[in-house]
């Protein structure tokens, strides 16, 4: 079968768009739409899956289409493209692609399909110095701050306390609660219907009847167990990772997206894994607070995540793209 260009460039835009929705979103709520132009591809947030209640600035929505951006960008270099991004003010992504006959895949991008956020605990080894030299290396936005704190340090002690202080508001909202507990998907059916949510499996819990799995984990999820929970595993973690903005504006989150991504990636390319803190940047006051202890002024922290060492978990499972793309 011969195929046009037209359809030979539909080809590598979709592959692009499937690595691109590898990428990391609040409760795995995937909230994007692409669009594809004539050697271009538009990527616009679906309000569909926001999340008023733990999101109401729509800022975690803007970074996760920033890293949807970058995982976008490096898998269009596996396919012989150069990007240009630009975004608007309202938060509309456009990625223009040019075929070029020589271009070098990155590569991070083949890191996309390898990169998981996973919860649980680590196994407590230090990441070295000289690799943290390295991820800081990571090119960033100039908006975008960037901080390391090591286990040990006075530093991660209190970040520790910002997110045992967050969990203390968020388990005692019942806004918060029922908002979380729309997103819970209890056993592999429940999960393989929405394809999106936080499965059961990426927590390491056991297929069980969707009403037994239900009744355990809601008993279960509440500020105590959430804290106990959240202390073994920073316990057991290397270092947090605190991205800030300078302005606190959209465009910002998505080019923090983009570097979180890019980090991310350099990151499992050595074997480490991570995953999300991101109460004290998500409870009104405590992130202010949090930055004023942390001596990090006219920033505002905005991601929060700890890595490690840890044995993968199962992967999150993600829509097909007939559900993510735009009609032309």
């Amino acid at each position: 079968m011969v195929y046009s260009n037209l359809q030979a460039q539909d080809a590598d835009y979709h592959y692009m768009i499937a690595q691109a929705t590898k990428a990391p979103s609040g409760h795995n709520t995937q909230p994007w739409l692409f669009e594809i132009k004539e050697n271009e591809v538009i990527i616009r947030p679906n309000l569909r899956y926001r999340l008023p209640v733990v999101d109401p600035d729509e800022r975690e929505m803007f970074v996760s289409l920033g890293c949807a951006a970058e995982n976008l960008c490096l898998a269009a270099t596996e396919k012989g493209y150069q990007s240009h991004v630009s975004v608007t003010a309202e938060g509309v992504i456009s990625i223009r692609l040019e075929k070029q006959t020589a271009l070098v895949s990155d590569p991070l991008a083949a890191q996309i399909p390898v990169r998981q956020t996973t919860r649980g605990r680590y196994n407590g080894q230090l990441i070295a110095p000289e690799t943290i030299a390295i991820l800081q290396s990571t090119d960033c936005d100039p908006a975008v701050g960037v901080h390391f704190f090591q286990r040990g340090t006075a530093e991660f002690d209190t970040i520790a306390q910002y997110v045992y202080k967050g969990n203390d508001v968020q388990m005692n909202d019942t806004a918060f609660m029922n908002e979380l507990k729309q997103w819970m998907r209890y056993n592999k059916k429940d999960s393989q219907r929405s394809r999106d949510g936080l499965s059961y499996a990426v927590f390491g819990a056991p297929n069980l009847p969707r009403f037994i799995a239900k009744t355990i984990i809601s008993k279960s999820i509440n500020a105590k167990s959430q804290n106990k929970n959240d202390s073994q595993c920073i316990a057991s973690s290397s270092h947090f990772l605190l991205f800030t903005t300078r302005h606190n504006a959209v465009q910002e989150w998505v080019n923090l997206g983009r570097t979180l991504e890019r980090l991310l990636l350099h990151a499992t390319a050595f074997g480490i894994r991570n995953a999300f803190l991101n109460q004290p940047n998500e409870v009104g006051g405590l992130a202010k607070k949090m930055a004023e202890s942390l001596l990090l002024h006219d920033e505002t922290p905005t991601i929060l995540i700890r890595l490690g060492y840890a044995k993968p978990r199962p992967y999150s499972i993600r829509r097909p793209l007939s559900e993510v793309l735009l009609p032309r």
